[in-house]
């Protein structure tokens, strides 16, 4: 059995493997574990996503980094996603979260560090202010966000194949995200340094946001490295009998 994770970013692909990936392209990080490099966004992510089936993934993994829509989650704490929601509020079981491998996984990680479990609430874009943030955990009592998970899972809910969301917190919910971040985003989902260095020149009161970030950031890479090392653990094809 191939467990197959798509990652977004290539900070995030770091916590996985230091093979290089470029984007749109996979890489097998050992005989049962492949990775793919998708870029932000649904529709890269769908397409990773599909690549991996392709490769001859049996399950997904949707990895990296998310908000947080809930005051009781930190930057670095884990999430490990017992339901997903998509942008326009609905539910389908039919792109969920598989519940034996959730319970099985949370148990596990649980011997390592902290779990948190709950909602994840699939975003078109990048969500910067703390009152929409807020709002949007009002709405659907989800308690973090990101933009690709649910893309992913519709993708194993298509080919009937179990699904798991592994997210660390990186933008804590009180935390307005500098606007630099949205500027440098470019259409296919990548930071464009340039445009952010640009951006930074213009509005250097930027800066103090963006090294925040980063520390969140880092805490969230963190956590998932000490997650990547569970991941044998966690794809072991004698445990995942008990749900495929």
């Amino acid at each position: 059995m191939i467990t197959g994770i798509v990652v977004a970013l290539p900070e995030e692909i770091s916590t996985l493997t230091s093979k290089k990936i470029d984007k749109g392209c996979y890489a097998f990080v050992s005989n049962a574990i492949v990775v793919s490099y998708s870029g932000a966004g649904a529709s890269n992510a769908q397409a990773a996503a599909r690549l991996l089936v392709e490769q001859g993934a049996t399950r997904l993994i949707s990895w990296g980094c998310a908000a947080a829509l809930s005051d009781t989650l930190q930057s670095g704490d884990l999430v490990l996603a017992d339901s997903l929601i998509d942008a326009t509020g609905y539910v389908d079981a039919n792109f969920g979260v598989s519940p034996e491998w959730h319970s099985f996984s949370k148990a596990r990680l649980s011997t390592h560090l902290k779990v948190h479990t709950g909602s994840l609430i699939e975003s078109h874009g990048i969500v910067e202010a703390i009152s929409k943030k807020k709002r949007i955990h009002q709405q659907t009592g989800a308690v973090a966000l990101d933009m690709e998970s649910v893309a992913i899972a519709k993708v194993a809910g298509q080919n009937g194949l179990p699904f798991l969301a592994i997210r660390a917190i990186a933008d804590p919910v009180n935390m307005n995200l500098p606007k630099a971040i949205s500027y440098s985003l470019n259409k296919d989902g990548d930071i464009a340094l340039t445009r952010l260095l640009l951006f930074v020149a213009l509005h250097p009161n930027e800066l103090a946001g963006l090294i925040k970030l980063g520390l969140h950031f880092n805490a969230a890479k963190k956590t998932l490295r000490l997650v990547s090392r569970q991941l044998d653990t966690l794809s072991t094809p004698n445990e995942m009998t008990l749900f495929t």
